[in-house]
């Protein structure tokens, strides 16, 4: 029997190793590129077995706010610094996978740990990404969803803000540089607390992290979004009037 299609929205390197996977598992996969009409494409399928969106963060809201009805039911999300708000807010009920392999340029998949994904699609990109060998689990609730989404946040915030003051590897902030990275997450937990609009078991979030670090010892702290990560994290702080010293430490003095 013929699978229903897969759409996929953006077609960076991330979506190119997901369409890699769905193809592999039998799917017809279809891209939705930056200059094609979504509406237009939505009429041409509308009941698609999932409809994958992959653009980065910045691009994320835009993209669900044009999102064609036809498709709402079917979404399914990955952006990094993605929390529940973000998709309550158009009251979609997505698939949501907390991505933690990594896909540059001209480089072939780096996996770290398993990839924890929660929803009603759960299934499909779990069996997608195993057919390319990469790990990935399902999810049981909402509640664990929220907190491997926090996890990937304190990850990915801790080790740029902070790798914009040492530079290096997770490993050598760890090693060298435990008391600014210990001050860096707290704060990063703080935000995420807020934003949330709950609190967590900051050790957890901690150790959770520190797998992440020992999947990949060598991954580097700080890509090319640091600086913008920084000041997105301050600017929140200031519209939820909390106090970051540590981060604004960062930001003054990296901007001298």
């Amino acid at each position: 029997m013929t699978k229903r299609p897969i759409i996929i929205v953006g077609m960076g390197e991330m979506a190119g190793v997901f369409a890699r996977g769905f193809l592999r598992a039998g799917y017809p996969v279809y891209p939705v590129t930056r200059e094609m009409d979504m509406q237009q494409q939505a009429a041409q399928i509308a009941n698609p077995q999932l409809v994958l969106v992959a653009v980065a963060e910045n691009d994320l809201h835009p993209v669900l706010q044009n999102l064609p009805d036809a498709w709402k039911d079917q979404l399914v999300l990955l952006q990094n610094e993605l929390l529940p708000a973000d998709w309550q807010q158009y009251q979609f009920e997505p698939t949501v996978i907390s991505v933690w392999f990594e896909k540059k340029k001209g480089q072939d998949f780096k996996v770290l740990i398993p990839s924890p994904v929660y929803g009603d699609k759960a299934d499909i990109l779990v069996d997608a990404l195993q057919s390319i060998d990469i790990a990935a689990r399902k999810l049981d609730n909402p509640g664990q969803l929220l907190f491997e989404l926090v996890v990937k946040n304190v990850y990915i915030l801790t080790t740029n803000i902070a790798g914009l003051k040492t530079g290096g590897t997770v490993s050598e902030l760890w090693q060298n540089h435990r008391p600014l990275a210990t001050a860096v997450a707290a704060e990063i937990i703080q935000l995420q607390q807020k934003l949330a609009g709950q609190t967590f078991d900051q050790d957890k979030l901690i150790d959770a992290m520190l797998q992440a670090f020992d999947g990949d010892p060598d991954h580097n702290c700080m890509g090319r979004s640091a600086p913008a990560r920084l000041q997105r994290a301050l600017k929140l702080a200031q519209q939820y009037q909390l106090q970051l010293p540590t981060l604004q430490q960062i930001a003054a003095d990296t901007a001298q």
